[in-house]
């Protein structure tokens, strides 16, 4: 594939030198420029389309009206439409940026762009079929606005609509008040409860006796305030019933504008306030059916909640704010993708790799990471290194691709518009569908990459998906572990108001001045996304392994005093205590392979490299004997345990099995046998009153045999005996 990039500096309005910005790029195959590429330049970049054959064409321009110029251009020279994509140099990097940062930015960003389209995701779609009833609470205008599009049903809410100005003609009007909603689109319930039954025949009988404002007329409904008393014996068909009936309605789609938000961005078929013209589209647009791109990759067999019988993992289920994700059984995780809103959240939450985001994939995300902050090679011309860049802090910016990308940009507006003075540090921007798409991984990635510092850059208290401070947590965990990785704290959260620019300019450029260099080199480090335990295979870039192998990068330049590198959720050690039985629940549960057991020494080992700290060892273990500790231990990890045979195991419960008194088998360990024994010896006391010690002293087949004999202890009672003697004979006497 041949790919070309074109830099523009929108008739000089940008600072930016085209012919450094050029010189900066590298991977594609020709980079031109333009002083007003949408004009002047238009037949040039044709003719370099046509004489380099050009199949992707990258350019910088975040004007949505010259982005279709430039892509019709580009059709009628054979580029894919889909093949065009655009950079922000102007409000991202020329408008709030000096010269010399913002052409450096640019280049990075096309570099980025280029690194990013290589591992983007082959779009995959989903569908889900439907039918077209809806229920619309309390709201007569939209339930009219759809009546011509689906089965409408208005739910009055106690409400009366007599007088009302929307045509309710094709509409069906149900009494009561909505107590309940459950389900998902294409099989909502609603519970509804009413004072008035559905024997009523709206004989208006109890309209004229009750008391005044108690009842309505359309629908007739009795407000559950209402006093009793003897108007309540006119009904003729005796439909009143002031306790309250609840029944159900089925519907597809549920619009209620009064209901409290249940997850921040809404639920696919569920609306709430605002109701506005895009709300009634949207509904119009899933009636029947829908059809949307599926936004996650999942491998369930390697889901740390498993078939354990435990809850282990819970992490999707807490983190997402769409309902979308749910435990259907206590070892089962259930995703509906139909719901899936694309924010991310139990994605970068999940430490296996079972649930992963295919646009932007973390592959994606990692080759964004790294183009930014690479150095250009020699070759290139332009080296863009900590010597010689312009960039001496590169700050690496996860921004939201929503209302935060949005205020970044009228910054931009506002500077070039002379409203606002806005300069800040030039941040190299990694978009994100939401900030709840980025975990530790992508941020330990970053600063193995050589970053400064990475700033979050989301929608703060109004995220559509996450609420408040969504990334508060996320920030102190990560800043615990990068102090104890010896770099001090380098993360932090910004929510950026359109309407401050000032506030947000001073915050980021505090954070950036207080940076210290990183002792990790700038652009050297290229995820594999691998694991190094070749006995067992995870999801490429999963969260656990991708931060493991991000931190081993790092642990390349630093020498941190702490053995345990905290505040990494991800990662966990397994501590057993004497109570250990040594029975293999705890083996058998793990569903990461991290726990195994040696049979023929009693031996319990551990392998930190592969536990995520799912706790379902713990929760699992019948003896309460496991304890799990939080965090990286470094000692536990192989390359620091040169010592040992297998470095990548650890001894965590060393027993002692029992041998058996009559064949010498070791057949369990002498706390599992001792605990059989204390709960059931009672019980079977006696039961060979002259067997040389006790029965729990014999394996399985020598207990059996010996059982079966009854006549006495083994041949010898001093063990040399068989319970059952190849002879055929016991010490009972002659086998029948």
């Amino acid at each position: 594939m041949n790919v070309g990039s074109f830099v523009c500096s929108c008739a000089d309005t940008c600072d930016i030198d085209l012919e450094g910005a050029r010189d900066g790029i590298e991977g594609v195959d020709v980079a031109a420029s333009s002083r007003l590429l949408c004009e002047d330049g238009l037949p040039a970049m044709e003719r370099v389309i046509e004489e380099y054959d050009l199949d992707e064409v990258i350019v910088t321009c975040p004007e949505e009206r010259v982005q279709r110029k430039l892509r019709r251009v580009a059709e009628q020279r054979s580029v894919h439409p889909d093949a065009v994509s655009f950079v922000d140099q102007r409000e991202g990097a020329g408008w709030v940026h000096d010269e010399a940062s913002a052409t450096a930015k640019t280049a990075r960003m096309i570099n980025a762009r280029q690194a990013g389209l290589e591992a983007e995701s082959i779009p995959r779609s989903i569908s889900q079929e439907a039918g077209d009833s809806v229920a619309v609470v309390g709201d007569p205008e939209t339930a009219a606005a759809l009546a011509a599009d689906a089965d409408v049903t208005l739910i009055a809410d106690g409400r009366e609509y007599v007088d009302s100005a929307a045509d309710l003609d094709d509409v069906t009007i149900e009494r009561g008040r909505v107590v309940g909603v459950d389900g998902r689109y294409g099989d909502f319930t609603i519970r509804l409860e009413a004072c008035v039954t559905e024997d009523c025949i709206s004989c208006m009988k109890c309209v004229h006796e009750g008391p005044d404002g108690a009842v309505t007329r359309y629908p007739v409904d009795i407000d559950p305030d209402a006093p009793d008393g003897a108007w309540t014996e006119v009904c003729p068909t005796d439909a009143i019933d002031l306790e309250g009936v609840e029944r159900t309605l089925e519907v597809d789609q549920v619009v209620y504008p009064a209901a409290n938000r249940q997850t921040r961005g809404g639920r696919i078929g569920f609306y709430t306030a605002p109701i506005d013209a895009a709300t009634i589209a949207a509904v119009k647009r899933h009636v029947g059916g829908l059809e949307k791109p599926d936004h996650l990759d999942l491998e369930m067999d390697v889901c740390a909640a498993g078939d354990s019988s435990q809850p282990g993992c819970n992490e999707c289920v807490e983190v997402c704010p769409h309902d979308a994700v749910e435990r259907t059984k206590i070892d089962e995780v259930e995703f509906h993708k139909d719901a899936c809103q694309n924010c991310g959240a139990c994605t970068s939450a999940c430490p296996t790799g079972a649930t992963r985001l295919r646009e932007p994939s973390n592959e994606r995300i990692a080759r964004e990471v790294e183009a930014l902050l690479r150095r250009t090679d020699d070759e290139g011309g332009w080296l863009l290194n900590r010597s010689g860049s312009d960039l001496e802090t590169p700050i690496v910016a996860f921004v939201c691709s929503e209302e935060a990308d949005d205020a970044l940009r009228e910054y931009g507006r506002l500077a070039a518009a002379g409203k606002a003075e806005v300069e800040y540090p030039p941040i190299l921007p990694v978009h994100v569908n939401c900030t709840d798409t980025v975990g530790e991984a992508h941020a330990m990635h970053a600063l193995a990459c050589g970053a400064d510092g990475v700033a979050i850059v989301g929608c703060g208290g109004d995220c559509l998906h996450s609420g408040p401070d969504p990334k508060a947590d996320l920030v102190d965990r990560l800043n615990r572990a990068s102090r104890d990785l010896e770099l001090g704290e380098r993360f932090e959260f910004f929510a950026p108001d359109p309407d401050e620019p000032g506030a947000f300019v001073e915050a980021i450029s505090t954070f950036a001045v207080e940076l210290e260099e990183s002792p990790v080199p700038e652009g050297e480090h290229e995820a594999t996304g691998e694991t190094d335990d070749s006995e067992r295979e995870n999801p490429a870039f999963d969260s656990h392994g991708w931060t493991l192998e991000s931190v081993r990068a790092i642990l390349a330049h630093v020498e941190p005093e702490r053995e345990v590198i905290r505040g990494l959720k991800d990662f966990g050690r397994m501590a057993v205590d004497d109570g250990c039985t040594f029975t293999p629940t705890c083996s058998t549960l793990c569903p990461t392979d991290a726990i195994r057991r040696d049979e023929e020494g009693a031996v319990l080992e551990f392998n930190h490299e592969r536990c995520v700290n799912c706790g379902t060892c713990e929760e699992g273990c019948v003896e309460d004997a496991i304890t799990m500790h939080d965090g990286l231990h470094l000692s536990l990890l192989p390359e620091r345990r040169d010592d040992a045979s297998e470095p990548a195991w650890v001894t965590v419960h060393d027993g002692e099995m029992r041998e058996c008194r009559n064949c010498g088998e070791p057949f369990a360990s002498e706390g599992t046998a001792r605990k059989i024994e204390g709960e059931v010896g009672g019980i079977v006391a006696g039961v060979a009153p002259s067997a040389a010690g006790s029965v729990f002293d014999y394996c399985d087949n020598c207990r059996a045999q010996f059982l079966y004999d009854r006549g006495g202890g083994p041949s010898g009672t001093d063990g040399a005996g068989g319970a059952g003697g190849t002879d055929g004979t016991g010490a009972g006497g002659e086998r029948q």
